[in-house]
């Protein structure tokens, strides 16, 4: 089943799951800056310009760095840039997630000097709904079949019907899925990200440090499934996901380090 269907729409389970994640990360989020600011209305403020400005980010990196199979589907960025309404065929092609988590980083930054909000503690706010819309938003890659890694014989391997199966691959029935290795290690930062500011360890963390810790984990995550994965792309034929994750990796524990012990920036 692609989704559900209302009259004559059909509405497709990706799309729905990203829709829900956006939501529950929203309500995650608005309940925390209550908890702070004693004020939900802030979240509001800011969701939709970072949701945008993110949506946005992560379509432009897959239009400049589009996987494998879109590149064997003739969708390039050659081909985006001499068809630019197609860029603006979300459903044509896919998104990027380091496009993401650098539009909504700085959409973030740019409404904080804007406004005169406390951005690193706005960004440990929004770290954990990010979070749980990030992992909820995965589901949806099961049911587009996309989003696998190498081919397995594990117990919890995945099939991948023949006509979603990357060339090279026609023959392997079962798959990695990446994408709950995702979902699982997300909820996991999730519930870490939820617990520190409230546990023993709530009067030592300092304004960024959560959502430092956020792009670190996932960074690393990240860097390690792209091992896996075989739906890559590659820029001068390296994987410029893993690139990416591995310089984000280096910069936000740099940065969590040096907060924690020389000074906050």
């Amino acid at each position: 089943m692609e989704g559900v269907t209302l009259g004559p729409l059909l509405l497709q389970w990706n799309g729905l799951l990203i829709a829900l994640g956006i939501a529950v990360g929203a309500f995650a989020s608005a309940l925390e800056a209550r908890r702070r600011f004693h004020d939900a209305e802030i979240i509001y403020h800011v969701f939709v310009p970072v949701t945008l400005w993110s949506w946005i980010g992560s379509r432009l990196w897959h239009v400049l760095t589009p996987p494998l199979s879109s590149v064997q589907l003739g969708l390039t960025t050659g081909h985006y840039l001499s068809h630019p309404l197609d860029i603006l065929s979300f459903w044509t092609g896919g998104f990027g997630i380091p496009g993401a988590i650098l539009g909504g980083t700085a959409a973030l930054w740019i409404l904080a000097r804007r406004d005169q909000l406390p951005f690193w503690e706005m960004t440990d706010v929004l770290a954990p709904g990010i979070a749980i819309a990030h992992g909820i938003g995965r589901l949806g890659n099961y049911f587009n079949q996309e989003l696998y890694g190498l081919p397995t014989d594990v117990p919890w391997a995945i099939f991948v019907a023949p006509v979603n199966r990357l060339a090279g691959y026609e023959g392997n029935d079962f798959y990695h899925p990446l994408f709950m290795y995702e979902i699982l290690t997300l909820l996991a930062c999730a519930v870490i990200l939820l617990w520190l500011p409230r546990g023993r360890f709530a009067d030592h963390i300092k304004a960024g440090e959560l959502y430092l810790i956020y792009l670190a984990w996932y960074s690393f995550i990240r860097f390690l499934l792209e091992f896996l994965r075989l739906d890559v792309s590659l820029v001068n034929g390296a994987n410029i996901n893993q690139v990416f994750f591995a310089c984000l990796l280096a910069v936000s524990a740099g940065l969590l380090l040096y907060r924690r012990f020389v000074r906050v920036l």
